[in-house]
């Protein structure tokens, strides 16, 4: 704890110099309220002034309803007051006509840094969670039935704009789940499911619920083929009232707010990996045939899930011209409602009873026990991710054409691809239409985050990288807390999960900290890092963890085999989780494989899934 706060020192020092100010002040100010309030401060209070910060830029000058636990000496906070007075004006408060871009990135970073600390929340803010998750329940079922009372006109309009966006898509989706679902092919993924099978372990279901059965038959999905019909003799076809519910579990995120997640059953999980794919297919397949034609490729430009880049690209355009708002979602992927998700994927019945089918429809919630769910799914389902994003847009158009007061074409779509774009929660649109957007994807019960919505100013944020007038004032934070001092490297194989966690957590701080320039903040790094473990000059493709310098790598020895470069330092390791399998769960994993290439591994039917621990090993290996 007393490293973290020295770095921040440091840091806050570093930042002091590059904007030519005096925090001489602001050191005393955090030392003390540090020494009072401890990691609360740096993760909670910090947090919440630059998240002020950021309102202040958007609406054009500082009211003392902001930066709150924090002194005035006119219109601005003495706190960090000498970077402050290089964007705001300091008597009116008001944001000054060419504000220093550099000050307000280094506000950013001093404040922000340490507010992704992933750090277990109390136990009384993980019960506050919960809680609220099964509000969140309560809010989904009454915005349903208001939707249906009171908004006809947005109900209809959502239902002719999902047929206008996506009929070929679902079309084409529909038609390869048509013949018994067997032109779908379901895959494992690697985390964890509600009934605790690991890696291999999936590929020996033992149980598959009659709903998925009715849709995608156990004879075509659980064996290679039907000559090992007998073998579905041992598969227990599960009745939906004994279906096994998602496990609600709550995962580190910040000091104030854990993030809750839902654990999916296996079966259920590997069918909704294969509908997932088979969107992401036929969206390709049909964006290339649109350019053949010479028309405009519109689905991978209106939503994504596989690339963050054109989200950022528009927020940084938007920073320049305020021509594009970004919108962020409170609770996004639990506020979805299933009513909705059934009327988008109406006229298409085999795809809309495919994800039905392999859409849980119970959780398990500590505390709550098991409750009915009216969302579409928690995150952890396969396909929350695409469902959501293509429910956002939809939505988001409806606002669109409420504001033009004329129904959309085509046409008007296609002159959208490059201003409209959703990427789950992160959500593009031109600032003309916001505040008609804003009120439809409340009234379809939503939620947006005012605090980290922007349409206003010159400050824009989407898919974790942030936007002033066209400059980058995206930070680099302490995602878990510094290695603890006098770790020693001798004793690397008795280091806890914890402790090897930190320090590749912080090699990674490290680096981002020296391309940015804060030179003594890497200095301090550096000599934390170099008491425990060797920390050589490497570049950022090396397997080892070490500094990185626009000045190259360093060389310690040649390999006397391959006369190539070497320094000694650690690297990653991973233990593999043994879970073997053979007979036929083994035939159906190799028959299942997707690429031509063979298995990475030669062991895979004896090790898979993700680790069962990450070790650091110490030895010589090229620094490139």
């Amino acid at each position: 704890m007393k490293s973290l706060i020295a770095f921040l020192l440091e840091v806050l020092e570093d930042l002091g110099t590059q904007c030519s100010t005096s925090t001489i002040r602001d050191r005393q100010t955090v030392t003390a309220r540090f020494e009072h309030e401890g990691l609360s401060f740096l993760s909670i209070s910090l947090a919440n002034f630059g998240k002020d910060l950021q309102k202040g830029l958007d609406q054009g000058f500082v009211t003392h309803d902001l930066f709150q636990g924090f002194a005035f000496t006119g219109g601005l906070p003495r706190f960090l007051g000498g970077f402050l007075e290089l964007v705001f004006d300091r008597g009116t408060g008001r944001l000054l006509h060419q504000p220093d871009v550099t000050a307000i990135w280094a506000i950013r970073q001093f404040t922000l840094m340490a507010s992704k600390i992933e750090l277990p929340a109390t136990e009384r803010r993980q019960r506050s969670a919960f809680r609220n998750y099964v509000e969140c329940e309560h809010d989904v079922k009454k915005a349903t039935k208001r939707l249906e009372a009171s908004y006809g006109p947005l109900a209809l309009a959502f239902r002719r704009l999902s047929r206008l966006l996506w009929a070929d898509l679902f079309s084409a989706v529909d038609g390869r789940i048509a013949d018994n679902g067997t032109r779908i092919s379901p895959k494992h993924g690697p985390g964890a499911t509600a009934d605790r099978l690991k890696g291999n372990k999936k590929y020996a279901l033992v149980e598959w619920p009659r709903r998925l059965e009715e849709v995608f038959s156990s004879a075509d999905h659980l064996i290679p083929n039907h000559r090992y019909y007998t073998y579905l003799d041992r598969i227990d076809i599960i009745e939906p009232g004994a279906e096994r519910p998602v496990r609600i579990i709550s995962v580190p995120k910040t000091l104030k707010t854990p993030r809750i997640i839902g654990i999916e059953p296996t079966a259920m999980q590997y069918m909704q990996q294969g509908l997932h794919v088979a969107i992401v297919e036929e969206i390709a397949r049909l964006d290339n045939l649109a350019e053949s034609k010479g028309l405009v490729p519109r689905l991978n430009s209106l939503i994504g899930w596989q690339s963050q880049v054109p989200n950022q690209d528009l927020a940084r355009q938007g920073s320049i011209d305020s021509s594009l708002a970004t919108l962020d979602l409170s609770e996004a992927s639990d506020r979805v409602s299933n009513q909705l998700v059934r009327e988008m994927l109406g006229p298409h019945p085999h795809l809309a009873e495919a994800v039905d089918a392999c859409r849980s429809r119970k959780a398990d919630v500590p505390g709550h026990g098991v409750i009915r769910l009216a969302k579409f799914a928690s995150m952890g389902s396969a396909l929350t991710f695409p469902i959501e994003s293509m429910v956002f847009l939809t939505v988001v158009l409806v606002g669109i054409e409420q504001e033009l007061n004329r129904r959309l074409t085509h046409h008007d779509i296609d002159l959208l691809v490059g201003r409209v774009r959703t990427y789950g929660d992160d959500i593009i649109v031109p600032a003309e239409y916001v505040h008609s957007v804003i009120t439809c994807l409340e009234a379809f019960g939503l939620k947006v985050n005012v605090n980290k919505s922007y349409w206003n100013g010159k400050f824009r944020e989407s898919c974790g990288r942030e936007y002033y007038d066209g400059h980058d004032v995206s930070v680099a934070k302490v995602r878990s807390m510094l290695p603890a001092d006098g770790t020693d490297v001798r004793k690397m194989h008795k280091w806890s999960p914890e402790t090897v966690t930190s320090i590749v957590s912080t090699v990674s701080l490290r680096n981002q900290l020296y391309y940015v320039g804060l030179w003594n903040s890497a200095r301090y790094l550096d000599n934390l890092l170099g008491e425990i473990i060797p920390l050589p000059t490497v570049s950022d493709t090396s397997s080892v963890l070490g500094r990185q310098s626009v000045l190259g790598y360093e060389t310690q020895r040649l390999c006397k085999e391959l006369h190539r470069p070497l320094v000694k330092g650690v690297k990653v390791r991973t233990k593999p989780s043994k879970n073997n399998i053979d007979g036929v769960p083994a035939l159906l994993k190799c028959l299942a494989k997707r690429s031509d290439l063979p298995f990475a591994d030669v062991r895979h039917l004896e090790y898979s899934g993700r680790p069962d621990a990450v070790t650091l090993k110490l030895g010589w290996a090229p620094p490139f």
